[in-house]
């Protein structure tokens, strides 16, 4: 028998031991970092359930909205300079410190109207003039892009187009380009910043090129420092060009003090108290519509008790790198110290408690040693550090594993081993039973009382034999070039294009509570311009003798299956059921009965408004007991 004071020391030994290991062990994965993708999960869980952290100070946004679309619709984003240097005329007379405009101008009016080959644009020659004058004044920052290119490729440098580069005050573009590009994360989301890009461009960047990233400009910018500087003091450190760290996120989407573009441009916007509220603020101009690209995945964006969260626009990250360089604000990890003291202190606590329990009890004090991190991560986060949770948790597991690993005599040693054996026996019966069931992910999906419109060309099979492969391609571009738009001005989601037909559903991801009148609506309005598209076909393809075009419209509104549908290496957000194959047999029946929109009772039932018909009929629909009474709808009332 070992003397009790040699059982005393002996445990003594292996408890130290064990706490140099899961200590050590912590460390080396810290630095080698295996474990970046759970702390991920963590911060990112901590920003969701802080919310807002802190009221931006220093930085708002004007926002290219729908509205705003809608106010201009007629005109094309590249003839919105002018719309622009009103603006920023508007802006500056608030007193902003200054303005960022998140949009590339790679092209000017002029040269895409020439590049149009269009004739009579010599009133173009000055379209611009004010939006290139308010360049020249010096407050206006704009972007450019580097374009990564793919493993082993070189960089693509943009920037806007040179008669704007002109335009800048001494061909400064150091000062008065930023690059757009965000720093991403191996999963796709956005938490860091840079200082100055990286890039990879063959012969690197030239002398004079653009140099900072853009939130990283207008902060330096917005102090009055020289961007070609080595180094910035701004918010209370020295900030270097190399630098990369976490954006302090003032909160979700939505976050910063926002006012529509269009708002600017009113005869008394400077009189508008929210434009006199941005005096002294660093203005970021940028889109915020349905449909823009610019959207990303930030702490924000995961789920959180099952409710996903939005994505974040682009000028809306860009603002809070600003808001986090210009407020000091800095999100950073712990010191060294505290990192080894809380860990030093839970791990050398836990082994203590696990020497009298039996393993059962230690996996609760185990579970609780792990809230415990928790809870401590979560409490620092208030404090704008990271502590590293999952790492020190991993170390919890390691000294868990190795006290009870201590203390297994033989008797106990054999025990385990016949128990060990057992439960190998059966947990491998249980693996090959789910590997036998070939089960696969719940992929998701909700029911929910949709408006579906097909449609499709008339004759399309005869025209397409009358022209050539680039002409078919090129009418059909153009004919849903002018039905998408209004598409999506109702509201609708389309969900996809089946050769000449399209399939469109309304009440879905949004859901509209008129979705069936938006549907009507877009119904009506396609037929309008598949008329003025007949005057189109006539003119361009005047010798070919083609048949009439006309199109065929079918509507039904029902519950459907929404959600994302297909397999886990290709899924794509669609609309299934019964609803769909009906709405699909209307476009059909829109055919056989001659007019040009069918649509069912159930529809002109949920649009709320009074509708205009013409044709009436009862059909059977191959596989649906029910008949279907549908009507051709030739007009709304009022």
């Amino acid at each position: 028998m070992i003397p009790a004071k040699g059982k005393n020391l002996s445990r003594l030994k292996w408890l130290l031991l064990a706490l140099a290991i899961s200590l050590l062990l912590v460390e080396g994965v810290y630095r080698i970092s295996p474990l970046e993708t759970a702390e991920h999960l963590y911060s990112d869980l901590w920003h969701r359930l802080s919310g807002v952290r802190y009221t931006p100070q220093h930085v708002a946004l004007v926002a290219v909205d729908d509205p705003s679309l809608a106010q201009f619709s007629e005109d094309p984003l590249v003839f919105w300079t002018p719309l622009f240097a009103r603006a920023c005329e508007t802006l500056q007379q608030a007193g902003v410190a200054v303005i960022g405009i998140d949009f590339l101008f790679a092209i000017t009016p002029e040269k895409w109207i020439a590049k149009l080959q269009l004739k009579d644009i010599e009133g173009l020659k000055n379209y611009d003039q004010a939006f290139r004058q308010m360049l020249g004044m010096g407050k206006i920052v704009l972007v450019g892009s580097l374009v990564r290119g793919n493993v082993g490729a070189d960089d693509t440098l943009l920037l806007p187009h040179q008669d704007y580069l002109l335009s800048l005050p001494d061909f400064d573009l150091v000062s008065h380009i930023g690059y757009a590009n965000l720093k991403t994360d191996k999963d796709g989301s956005i938490r860091r910043y840079e200082i100055a890009p990286v890039s990879n461009l063959a012969s690197g960047l030239a002398e004079g090129a653009p140099r900072l990233a853009l939130g990283a400009l207008l902060a330096v910018r917005a102090r009055g420092l020289r961007a070609d500087a080595s180094a910035w003091d701004i918010g209370g450190r020295t900030i270097s060009p190399d630098r990369l760290a976490h954006i302090s996120y003032a909160g979700p989407p939505g976050t910063f003090p926002k006012i529509s573009f269009s708002r600017l441009l009113d005869g008394n916007a400077a009189k508008d108290p929210a434009v006199l509220a941005l005096r002294g603020k660093v203005v970021i101009v940028g889109g915020d519509f349905i449909g823009m690209n610019d959207v990303h995945d930030t702490p924000y964006s995961g789920s959180l008790i099952g409710a996903g969260g939005a994505l974040m626009t682009g000028p809306e990250i860009q603002a809070n790198i600003v808001e986090t360089l210009l407020s000091g604000t800095a999100t950073a990890p712990v010191s060294t110290g505290m990192r080894w003291g809380v860990g030093l202190l839970l791990i050398a606590l836990t082994l203590f408690m696990y020497r009298n329990l039996s393993p059962w009890s230690g996996l609760g004090i185990l579970a609780a040693a792990s809230a415990v991190t928790l809870l401590i991560a979560w409490g620092l986060f208030q404090w704008f550090r990271l502590f590293p949770a999952a790492h020190l948790q991993l170390g919890l597991l390691a000294a868990y594993t190795l006290s009870y690993g201590g203390r297994l005599t033989r008797e106990e040693r054999e025990k385990r081993f016949i128990r060990s054996v057992f439960r190998r026996y059966v947990a491998d019966n249980v693996v090959d039973t789910l590997l036998a069931s070939g089960r696969m992910p719940d992929l998701g999906g909700e029911k929910t009382t949709v408006t579906v419109l097909f449609s499709d060309i008339r004759n399309f099979t005869t025209l397409s034999e009358k022209l050539d492969a680039h002409e078919v391609v090129e009418f059909l571009n153009r004919y849903f070039e002018s039905i998408c738009a209004i598409i999506l001005e109702q509201g609708g989601t389309i969900d996809k294009y089946i050769g000449d037909a399209v399939m469109v559903q309304f009440g879905a991801p949004v859901s509209y509570p008129d979705h069936a009148a938006r549907a009507l609506r877009a119904a009506l309005a396609m037929c309008d311009a598949a008329g003025e598209f007949v005057s189109w076909m006539s003119e361009r393809f005047a010798d070919r003798n083609l048949p009439t075009f006309n199109i065929g419209i079918g509507i039904h509104t029902g519950e459907a299956i929404v959600g994302n549908v297909g397999s886990s290496r290709r899924m794509e957000y669609t609309v299934i059921g019964d609803t769909v194959n009906l709405a699909s047999r209307l476009e059909s029946a829109s055919k056989t009965l001659g007019c040009m929109i069918v649509a069912s009772s159930e529809t002109l039932k949920a649009a709320g408004i009074d509708v205009k018909t013409g044709l009436h009929d009862i059909i059977h629909v191959k596989g649906r007991e029910t008949p279907v009474e549908i009507f051709e709808v030739t007009g709304l009332e009022g």
